[in-house]
């Protein structure tokens, strides 16, 4: 602790969310080098994080989430929406719904092409396999493209509610393909969908990676809130934070390494003096790198639902009420089985919108309750929903300062439906998930549409009703864009290298050029996976010669 340093390592992580556990666990196992971990958050333990049936719970909680809300978005009727992330040990792997989808291979053609080489599908997929302990509980897959010797343990949901299996069924009948693993070659299609979730239990990267590194001697977790990086001359040296009410310096002999997320993660490198020229100097910061792209290139997953009512009691409406939900917590807490051991999310599906587009660009969760994603409100009676969204946007939004006061929340705009073909994206996902409703399959259960409802036909209505009720599936990313070292618009090289400073790095959702197809939690820890052997100067795991499944009439057909 020379130089007056609150604690020091070789490598400082600033922050324990899906990346930075991955990143903990990699840099320090070989027991070579010493790591210190910094988070703000606090501790994960009890059943709003750990059983996975009240996951709407802790991203509602101010113990568990930072509470993010967006600047009203203009193309939104001036809408604030909620952009929670976990401000807990696991980050938002600890909060999240438990959702595990890798992204489709071409997203990762398209991250190389934009300027990431060796972020190609061939170069990913080896990391998605090494950090995998998969089960398929029964219900096929593809073993061929699954890791099963991980430390992040994913399995099936077992989808004895009925709803579940109807829903696949209807996409087969509307004329869609069937996927057994949406994980695999094949993504496209309608199947059943992956759960972060052990034993009953939510299945976070704390538990998979942080928890089992910190019983090493060379790791260390610091809870603190990082406020800016410290350096010498261009050289990251360490990193000021609040510890308990004091600033204290925590140096890394080696690297610093921001794995703090999408809205973090780049306003702590604008703190830092890295950045847009002119925006650092309207908050009174020295410009260290002036870097355009610092903040921006903000994405993010919209999706509404299509809440259908029920005309059997077959929903999980009956685990809703008072009674239902003591018998499910008292079910679990006892032997961890039951709907409290489910997300719920079991069944899903990813489509092409229409004839020209080469993979899926339509996801769909599937829920057999209606009900908000929030868990604030649910239809009275038995019910249904499809969460739907298109998946590659063309809006940008950004993530700015309000001040140079760490204290201060950063300011996210994501500039929602800013680009015309959104609300044309939107109007076919309604279009396109009633067909698959007016199945045969779901015929003994439909009992009419509840949301957007019977009259919402015309496209106005239909604009109308998204701009009212259209909500963040929580996926931000972009906003430390990796690329080339000469591209202005990067913020980190593809080794994850800050461009215009040395010995500093970042390694979250943030440097994800383009948005993947699906969840995010799933390509968050593969970069801290992969990142974790460009720090250490290791050669990265083979590529694979393994090609994803695409639809041989896609140029002319849309399913």
């Amino acid at each position: 602790m020379s130089g007056g340093a609150y604690a020091a390592a070789d490598y400082v992580i600033i922050g324990a969310g899906s990346a930075g556990c991955a990143l903990a666990c990699r840099l320090s196992e070989d027991g070579k080098y010493s790591v210190i971990v910094i988070e703000y958050g606090g501790t994960d333990a009890g059943p709003f994080i750990r059983m996975p049936g009240a996951l709407s719970w802790p991203m509602n909680m101010a113990r568990y989430d930072w509470g993010y809300r967006t600047e009203p978005e203009p193309h939104l009727g001036g809408r604030r929406l909620a952009a929670p992330r976990g401000k807990v040990v696991g980050g938002s792997s600890s909060i999240n719904g438990m959702v595990y989808v890798r992204g489709h291979m071409r997203d990762f053609d398209t991250w190389a092409a934009m300027g990431a080489a060796g972020w190609a599908g061939a170069d990913v997929l080896p990391y998605y396999n090494r950090m995998e302990c998969w089960d398929a509980c029964g219900q096929g897959g593809d073993p061929a493209w699954r890791g099963r010797d991980g430390p992040l343990h994913i399995r099936r949901g077992r989808r004895d509610n009925p709803l579940t299996r109807a829903f696949v069924a209807a996409g087969r009948q509307a004329g869609y393909p069937l996927t057994d693993d949406c994980n695999g070659a094949r993504q496209e299609g309608f199947g059943p969908l992956d759960q972060t979730i052990r034993n009953g239990v939510r299945w976070s990267a704390a538990s998979a990676y942080l928890k089992p590194a910190l019983k090493r001697k060379n790791l260390r977790l610091i809870r603190g809130l990082a406020a800016r990086i410290t350096f010498a001359g261009q050289r990251a040296t360490g990193v000021e934070a609040d510890i308990r009410g004091s600033m204290q310096t925590i140096r890394a002999g080696r690297e610093l390494v921001i794995a703090a997320g999408a809205f973090n993660s780049p306003a702590l490198l604008l703190r830092s003096g890295i950045g847009p020229a002119k925006e650092l100097r309207r908050h009174g910061i020295g410009v260290r790198a002036d870097r355009p792209g610092t903040g921006h290139n903000l994405q993010d997953h919209l999706e509404i639902c299509i809440q259908a009512r029920a005309r059997q009691p077959v929903s999980l409406y009956k685990y809703w009420t008072l009674p239902g939900k003591v018998r499910a917590a008292v079910r679990w807490l006892l032997a961890k089985t039951g709907p409290g051991a489910s997300n719920q999310f079991e069944s899903g599906g990813f489509i092409r919108s229409r004839a020209g587009v080469e993979y899926p660009d339509i996801q769909f969760h599937f829920l057999p309750l209606a009900v908000r994603y929030d868990g604030r409100a649910a239809v009275r009676g038995h019910g249904f929903q499809a969460h739907v969204g298109p998946m590659r946007s063309a809006s940008r939004g950004a993530v700015t300062l309000r001040s140079a006061d760490h204290r201060e929340p950063p300011r996210i705009l994501f500039n929602y439906m800013s680009d015309p073909q959104d609300w044309a994206d939107f109007r076919t996902c309604i279009r396109l998930t009633r067909e698959i409703f007016a199945q045969p399959a779901l015929a003994p259960c439909y009992g009419g549409e509840i949301l957007p409802g019977v009259d919402v036909l015309a496209d106005d209505a239909q604009d109308a009703f998204v701009r009212d009720h259209v909500e963040s599936a929580y996926h931000p990313c972009g906003t430390c864009r990796m690329g080339a070292a000469d591209d202005r618009r990067a913020v980190v090289d593809p080794e994850c290298r800050v461009i215009g400073v040395a010995g500093l790095r970042v390694a979250d959702s943030s440097v994800f050029p383009q948005i993947t197809n699906g969840n995010l939690n799933a390509p968050s820890i593969m970069v801290g996976e992969k990142a974790g052997d460009h720090i250490l100067g290791r050669p990265p795991l083979p590529p694979s010669n393994a090609q994803p499944w695409v639809h041989p009439a896609w140029q002319t057909a849309q399913r």
